[in-house]
């Protein structure tokens, strides 16, 4: 990785809009994890396109963060500068067909569902009780209830970083891409396989016209499923990726597991995929108790249980 400019070159580069030492666990949905060492907030896709550009062509290392819903931040922190992207502007265009919204990535995906119900506008119900951003879910191609955003997404505006095989030569483009180009497979993109290339700063989702009524009773529907099946309080939301054919909480609970606790995280007794920061969990609680999942469901059923979650920061200590 390279290695950060020192902080006066990122105060010269970025002024007041540059914190430093901030705790990250105010941040994640966990409410978990140590401090950055340093942040940038950006309010709109063009200032989070211009700040990427900037530290792009600073050769810094960075990484951005929405919602931090499906993210386990190391106790050690973050030495890569962290931009939290609160872009959040929607427009609906109600006059084509299909209808859309433009909305930009730092833009809660739940609160952009729910929005849209009460424009009488459906096709994201099942994104409703979502917390992550819509830059987060499609970079992780997130789903719900048998559907996904990649069967929303029509394009995406992007920040395009290309090098030369060499790294001394670079451009930095601003495209506009369709959903094809996105490579989407079950919780993955082409952004997730490939970091650091690519920066989403907007995108425009397809939707279908219906009545609010309507919408918001198929979102107390899936509202009363979440609810029966998913617990409350603070965590990560799924850990593990489901394999082929199966369900990672079935396998977690089949292996002897459900309702453990190892310091202050617990795998819920009532779905084991979601493990809950009792109080004042340690990021090494979360990693230790992951670890131990993944052994005793390879023990049992020879199953490589794959995150779903993203580990950020320093974890060469724990």
């Amino acid at each position: 990785m390279k290695s950060m400019p020192d902080l006066q070159n990122l105060r010269d580069a970025f002024g007041e809009r540059l914190q430093v030492d901030i705790p990250l666990k105010r941040y994640t949905a966990a409410r978990i994890g140590g401090n950055a060492d340093a942040m940038i907030t950006a309010y709109s896709s063009y200032e989070l396109a211009e700040t990427v550009r900037q530290l792009w062509n600073m050769e810094a290392p960075f990484i951005i963060l929405g919602s931090g819903s499906n993210v386990l931040v190391s106790d050690a922190g973050v030495r890569e500068l962290v931009v939290l992207n609160r872009a959040k502007k929607i427009h609906f265009n109600t006059q084509g067909q299909p209808p859309t919204v433009w909305v930009e990535s730092g833009a809660n995906l739940g609160a952009l569902a729910r929005h849209a119900g009460a424009n009488g506008l459906t096709g994201l119900e099942w994104a409703a009780g979502i917390p992550g951003t819509v830059g987060g879910a499609i970079y992780g191609n997130a789903g719900a209830h048998g559907a996904d955003i990649s069967g929303n997404l029509v394009m995406a505006e992007i920040l395009h970083h290309i090098q030369n095989n060499q790294g001394d030569n670079h451009e930095i483009l601003q495209e506009r891409w369709p959903v094809e180009r996105f490579e989407f497979e079950y919780r993955s993109s082409i952004f997730k396989r490939r970091l650091g290339r690519e920066v989403i700063l907007s995108a425009e989702l397809k939707l279908a016209t219906s009545t609010n009524e309507l919408v918001q009773a198929k979102m107390e529907e899936y509202k009363t499923m979440r609810q029966k099946s998913q617990p409350s309080g603070a965590s990560l939301g799924s850990v593990f990726k489901n394999p082929a054919g199966d369900r990672a909480g079935r396998l977690i609970e089949e292996a002897g597991l459900k309702g453990m606790s190892l310091g202050k995280v617990e795998i819920s007794q009532k779905h084991a995929n979601f493990f809950i920061n009792q109080d004042s969990a340690s990021s090494s609680d979360y990693a230790a108790l992951i670890r131990l999942a993944q052994q005793k469901v390879m023990d049992k059923f020879g199953v490589k249980l794959e995150l779903e979650i993203e580990l950020l920061g320093d974890w060469s200590g724990q």
